[in-house]
């Protein structure tokens, strides 16, 4: 199996044309650019966004040229830190563009277990992460049939989901960030 990364796995999310939805069934991500900004949030230091500025300005971009990026974040509850952390940042790429969706992870039987993008409803990046939860590439996928499953999996999730709004009023009183 050969895997995409870096320079090549940024380029898929400027290849597709219309649509691309990434759904998020990890209880965590452990990624290097990441770990400074989990700190400070933790900490409940402020945070600039730099670290995101490259995601959150190719969100906006997308957004103008109507190209539509969705995702759905599936979600332990209690809230790990993690996605405490996710659930805050998710607040910046709303604003510029994106969407996403949260699922309690109670009620995601069914779904593909598979973090993957799926682009277009052409084609797929299903991401392999080692045993640390980081991420080690993505496998192109091509097959109509598994593209087909994936879209399946998207359409399932999407309609369980819940906005960001939606997913903190269901929290109220416990540590979600506003």
């Amino acid at each position: 199996m050969t895997l995409v990364s870096g320079e090549a796995f940024g380029d898929l999310f400027r290849s597709f044309e219309r649509t691309a939805f990434r759904l998020e069934p990890r209880e965590r991500y452990n990624s290097p650019g990441e770990q400074e900004p989990l700190r400070r949030f933790l900490a409940g230091e402020p945070d600039d966004l730099g670290w995101n500025r490259p995601w959150l300005d190719l969100m906006a971009e997308h957004a103008a040229k109507r190209k539509f990026v969705h995702r759905v974040r599936v979600v332990s509850v209690p809230l790990s830190e993690y996605s405490r952390f996710g659930l805050w940042c998710a607040q910046f790429a709303l604003q510029a563009g994106e969407d996403i969706r949260y699922l309690d992870r109670a009620r995601a039987q069914g779904l593909p277990q598979d973090d993957y993008w799926l682009f277009d409803s052409k084609w797929a990046a299903v991401l392999r992460f080692d045993d640390d939860d980081v991420l080690l590439g993505a496998e192109i996928v091509t097959d109509p049939a598994t593209v087909a499953e994936l879209a399946a999996g998207r359409d399932d999730a999407w309609h369980r989901a819940v906005t960001r709004d939606q997913f903190l009023a269901s929290l109220a009183g416990s540590r979600a960030p506003e």
